[in-house]
């Protein structure tokens, strides 16, 4: 597991080294569409257009690894061939709130963010012996949720958020024991009648200084394509900081989708990669 770390780490180096990593805006999309450049997207007060938040104002972003179940009887064998097997769990946790004005109406946003990681190290206890141990993820869970408050001069409805990112080795019978977290947590936003879908974008092709487009290790998070059964209504470019508006929204569907698009931009659990 940590080689696939070491290629990750090694991918969003390009990012720092003059490589032009950017998302693709489909070309249909991006003639009905506005494109507004978020200031501020991963402070605590974020601008765009005729948009403004609030402070952001967060509770305690928490971080608890310690040491999940051992295992006693099965490293009586593990030790005998040099190795100790260990389990670990992390967990982090981070919330916070604001709101969010189009100059005429307002909603307020209250975030929560939940991360838990295990995973099964495998260490060499033979000090000679050159090689690094091996982690070999068992779970991981990520869950981020927001309510989105509407005011009282507005008809519409209060919205709810819900993002989530789950894998389980046993559950889904992975045998390859070098399977890592793929940052592409997926999910939707309802106020029970109207449902947004929100859908991870990735890309694995990177344009490097000079000139020629080269392909990444992996694939990496770069926005969210945010949708209804009616078609795209934006698309948040997490690389660039910008929100691609569908040019028919209506001020309150804008207002929401900037609720959205904000909170997504405001995490810090999942948004440490940036």
């Amino acid at each position: 597991m940590k080689n696939i770390v070491m290629i990750m780490m090694g991918a969003m180096g390009l990012v720092g080294c003059g490589s032009s990593i950017k998302l693709t805006i489909p070309e249909t999309f991006r003639q009905q569409a506005t494109m507004q450049h978020v200031n501020g997207a991963r402070g605590n007060r974020m601008s765009f257009s005729n948009f403004t938040t609030s402070k952001i104002k967060r509770g305690i972003h928490v971080v608890y690894p310690g040491w999940g179940r051992g295992f006693i009887l099965e490293n009586l064998l593990w030790n005998q061939i040099g190795i100790q097997k260990s389990e670990t769990v992390r967990k982090e946790k981070a919330k916070f709130r604001y709101a969010i004005t189009d100059g005429k109406n307002m909603v307020e946003v209250y975030a929560h963010e939940n991360e838990v990681t295990k995973k099964h190290e495998y260490e060499i206890v033979n000090e000679k012996n050159p090689f690094p141990g091996l982690d070999i993820l068992q779970q991981y869970k990520y869950v981020f949720s927001a309510f989105i408050r509407v005011d009282t001069a507005q008809e519409s409805r209060h919205w709810e958020l819900l993002m989530t990112n789950i894998y389980d080795r046993e559950a889904e019978n992975d045998k390859n024991p070098f399977t890592y977290i793929r940052k592409e947590d997926n999910g939707l936003a309802t106020n029970g009648i109207d449902t947004i879908y929100i859908k991870a974008l990735s890309i694995q092709k990177t344009e490097s200084p000079d000139g020629k487009i080269r392909r990444l290790p992996v694939k990496l998070l770069s926005g969210y394509e945010l949708s209804t059964p009616g078609g795209v209504i934006a698309i948040i470019d997490m690389i660039n900081r910008n929100i691609w508006f569908y040019n028919e929204l209506d001020p309150a569907e804008k207002l929401n989708v900037s609720a959205i698009a904000t909170a997504i931009f405001a995490r810090k659990v999942r948004n440490a990669q940036w």
